[in-house]
């Protein structure tokens, strides 16, 4: 298999007055193409920096994160943004949707944002819609949408470009248990039909248990 992230050795700290206060310390990792993984552990233990840093929303002090080959610590920040762009699609907790934009227009905003100008062919969109049962929700906004279609439209404007990696933080943390499953089992979906990596934070078990393997962290560290 495809070796589609590694870290190695990857620091992380924070500078609080004078102190240095150490968030990761040392932390490798690979993930394969195709795998589907959860990162969990208490609150606290640098899940979400983690995250932030594969995602290239953050530099580390110091180690190497590989995404399909290149090394987001060592490029550019034109470069990594180019890579994030092109190669990276997010799901997070509160869906970051455009409230004046339709479903539709979500997505369009993020080819817009991928391709420069949005040229898109329309199929691809209603292609993902309708994989994720929103075809009929495609004119509607945000606040028009329950929860669980929110998380959905979100997670559709994270694959409409195909990225290599999907980065979830905590997808289902605001939804019910019925809707939560609904995400996950999208997710699962996305995962065993079309070969999508995914990588996701997540504080509940029974989320974790859709993926194919778990990475549990404390203190910084892989356990």
């Amino acid at each position: 298999m495809k070796t589609i992230l590694e870290t190695s050795d990857l620091k992380k700290s924070y500078k609080v007055g004078k102190l240095e206060v150490p968030v990761l310390r040392g932390l490798s990792m690979r993930v394969e193409e195709g795998e589907f993984v959860a990162i969990m552990g208490p609150s606290g233990c640098g899940k979400s920096t983690l995250l932030h840093l594969l995602g290239g929303l953050l530099s580390p002090t110091s180690g190497s994160i590989l995404i399909d080959g290149e090394d987001l610590a060592k490029v550019s920040d034109a470069r990594r943004t180019d890579i994030r762009r092109r190669k990276i699609g997010f799901v997070f907790q509160r869906f970051n949707l455009f409230p004046t934009l339709s479903a539709e227009g979500n997505l369009k905003l993020a080819e817009k944002i991928h391709t420069g100008n949005g040229s898109r062919n329309s199929d691809r969109r209603r292609e993902v819609l309708r994989l994720l049962k929103l075809e009929n929700k495609m004119h509607h906004k945000p606040l028009e949408l329950s929860g669980g279609e929110q998380q959905r439209v979100a997670l559709a404007r994270a694959i409409v470009n195909s990225p290599a990696i999907i980065l979830a933080d905590e997808p289902t943390g605001n939804l019910d248990s019925e809707n939560s499953q609904v995400v996950l089992d999208m997710f699962k979906e996305l995962n065993e039909k079309f070969n999508q990596t995914i990588i996701m934070i997540t504080h509940n078990p029974e989320a974790a248990a859709v993926c194919t393997r778990t990475i549990n962290m404390r203190d910084g560290h892989i356990v």
